[in-house]
């Protein structure tokens, strides 16, 4: 038997880090976009704890504000991207309201810290969710495209191949095959036991 989750990564990390504070007994206030506040000092120990306890899940403690400002506008991005509303924004306005900054200077600050731009990792944003939403199988590609703000399927499809290598529609027919044959060695598997 298969089951098909979906993840909300911001969610998942917010739950695990309020529960890793509270293990530790320490008293805080979680706030938008991965911060914390504390309302004590932590002593070294207490950090050098906390940060192993967190890089266990995949959680990194991030010491620059730059990095720091880079990954809010990575959380931004993701939650503009994976959000079951369609923004009727450019990318660009929603991003610098959201952070409170010029566009500039946050395009400028992401491109240093990670040298790539916004605007391509909000396309591997969007084709990670492209590829989601076609594993899912659902919505036409049609349906697809408008959900993730692309004018036609041809843009979606051109950024798909561009960035996976193959378009759309051989990408579905791949996992569409991968499920036969996963249900057929299924198949064969129960009527052996």
């Amino acid at each position: 038997m298969k089951m098909y989750v979906k993840f909300d990564f911001n969610a998942l990390c917010k739950k695990v880090l309020d529960e890793k504070l509270k293990e530790h007994g320490l008293k805080y206030r979680l706030l938008n976009f991965g911060e914390v506040e504390f309302y004590e000092s932590l002593t070294q120990e207490q950090h050098k704890i906390f940060k192993k306890n967190l890089e266990d899940y995949g959680i990194e403690i991030i010491e620059s504000q730059k990095t720091a400002l880079v990954q809010k506008i990575k959380d931004v991005i993701v939650e503009l991207v994976f959000s079951n509303d369609i923004i009727p924004v450019k990318a660009s306005i929603y991003i610098a309201e959201k952070l409170n900054h010029s566009y500039g200077y946050l395009s400028n600050l992401f491109s240093e810290v990670t040298y790539t731009s916004i605007e391509n990792f909000i396309i591997l944003q969007k084709i990670e969710y492209a590829k989601e939403l076609i594993i899912r199988n659902k919505q036409s590609l049609t349906e697809i495209a408008h959900r993730l703000n692309y004018s036609s399927v041809a843009h979606l499809s051109t950024q798909f191949k561009n960035t996976t290598g193959i378009t759309p529609s051989l990408f579905h027919k791949i996992v569409t095959k991968r499920r036969k044959v996963q249900s057929m060695i299924g198949n064969i598997e129960m009527q052996y036991e």
